[in-house]
């Protein structure tokens, strides 16, 4: 799948117009669905004109009323478009999978990343209805969830665990691996342009029919894939899957670094004087008795501390003259983010020369991203889509030889591996700990750091009581 990046900006019909259209054509679907009973006839609908937006709506809305939902496609053409299509509040509660095994166990391996940053993070689009029944599914399934992180950070060819999809209440993938599935059921199921399988187990009145049938038989076996188309594959899930948790990295270091401004400015400069003083006090201390190792061990400490926190302190005021605004990404910025990371990631890079052009865009692309800058993102994607457009026809039509594809996935797959590396570093940290009780705080109507700074005041001006005057 590729991006036209110069047609997104040119006028068109709007996004909302698209959405609301297909979110119309998805709730009457879902309520037709609804009002049937279990024993009804199996339902049939026409093909809308942009089938794949409806289908993430319904997905949309049975996650919003609670209900699981399994979507079947003829094949794994449709999921990269479908996967997209997604809101970016629910895609981790969405098990997207390809039937070739080896897609499988990346999209399973980056979905389940997602979803636990995403857990972790405990933001305000994981405050709806669906996050919590989702935190439910996971404790009803403490077990399976263990097993299934513990496959997911061995990182090799085995066997994902056999029950996985209980995870997810919204389950999109072809029949092919459909019949891989332990738990087949789902509350409402939808066959998108393909047959029931044999396997299928749902009531005929929560089961819809979407289009006509795919020309091609949806249950059927897929072919041997020779090295380069394998590869290929390979490539794009990576490149879908790594998009994702670009997006996902990116924020949680723009809210971090948004949190540790917040923090050094009404909390640092008072931390940095608390240690000031304690450490000046345990200096005279240590003056007044030369002959107290223990006492002159502590002195050192609290000097060492104190020193610390001067410099952190010093750092973070020369970084805050370059203040970036307050990060509130729209979901717009948050998809054109996606779109741009999928296509010009530098792990995709052919030479050292493209290498460096993709690695400038993405850096352009990451600082956009930061300042919540449409213009300034789009502008990214027009230089890479003029970019693209100057390359000569062979070279932008050739197939990559296998030796550069080969090169590709390695460095994708490190980049996979390093990007959830960063995200156990962030989330194991002091600092993210803090970050997530202030937001709590906050959803409880405290303020987590003014009471910090309250304290610290306090402590300070006692402090300052035990300082003699006049010395240093």
């Amino acid at each position: 799948m590729s991006y036209n990046f110069p047609a997104m900006l040119a006028p068109s019909i709007s996004r909302s117009e698209a959405r609301d259209d297909a979110a119309a054509i998805a709730a009457a679907w879902f309520a037709r669905l609804s009002a049937s009973s279990l024993l009804a006839m199996q339902r049939e609908e026409a093909l809308p004109a942009r089938p794949l937006p409806a289908l993430a709506a319904l997905a949309a809305i049975a996650l919003a009323e609670g209900r699981t939902l399994l979507i079947l496609v003829p094949n794994d053409d449709d999921l990269p478009e479908l996967s997209n299509a997604l809101e970016l509040s629910i895609r981790p509660l969405c098990l997207v999978l390809p039937a070739a095994d080896f897609a499988a166990r990346i999209a399973l391996r980056a979905t389940l990343a997602l979803l636990e940053s995403r857990l972790r993070r405990d933001g305000e689009d994981e405050q709806s209805a669906a996050w919590r029944r989702q935190r439910d599914r996971i404790a009803a399934n403490a077990g399976l969830w263990r097993e299934t992180q513990t496959w997911a950070a061995r990182n090799d060819r085995s066997e994902s665990p056999l029950a996985v999809a209980e995870l997810f209440p919204v389950r999109i993938l072809p029949p092919a691996a459909y019949r891989t599935l332990q738990h087949k059921t789902a509350d409402i199921t939808l066959l998108y342009r393909c047959d029931a399988p044999p396997e299928l187990i749902a009531p005929a009145g929560r089961l819809l029919r979407i289009g006509p049938r795919a020309a091609e038989a949806c249950h059927r076996k897929l072919a041997p894939l020779d090295e380069d188309a394998r590869l290929m594959m390979e490539r794009a899930q990576l490149s879908r899957d790594i998009a994702d948790l670009e997006l996902e990295l990116v924020t949680v270091q723009a809210e971090v670094a948004d949190f540790m401004r917040d923090y050094y400015q009404r909390v640092g400069r008072r931390m940095a004087e608390h240690d000031a003083l304690q450490a000046r006090l345990a200096r005279e201390e240590a003056q007044r008795t030369p002959a107290n190792p223990e006492i002159r061990s502590a002195a050192g400490k609290k000097q060492r501390q104190a020193e610390q926190s001067a410099h952190e302190s010093q750092r973070f005021t020369e970084a805050a003259t370059e203040e970036a605004p307050v990060f509130r990404p729209s979901k717009d910025i948050k998809r054109l983010f996606r779109q741009i990371a999928q296509q010009i990631h530098p792990d995709r890079a052919i030479d050292a020369a493209d290498r460096a052009w993709r690695t400038q865009l993405m850096s352009e692309a990451n600082r956009a991203y930061r300042h919540g800058d449409e213009r300034a993102l789009r502008e990214v994607a027009a230089l890479w889509g003029e970019g693209r457009g100057e390359m000569p026809a062979e070279a932008r039509a050739a197939v990559s030889p296998a030796p550069t594809l080969r090169s590709q996935v390695k460095r994708l797959r490190a980049r996979l591996a390093e990007i959830e590396s960063e995200l156990h570093r962030l989330f194991g940290s002091r600092l993210y700990e803090l970050f997530i009780a202030a937001r709590q705080a906050r959803r409880q109507g405290r303020d987590l750091l003014g009471e910090m700074a309250d304290q610290l005041d306090a402590s300070i001006a006692e402090l300052h009581q035990r300082c003699p005057a006049g010395t240093a």
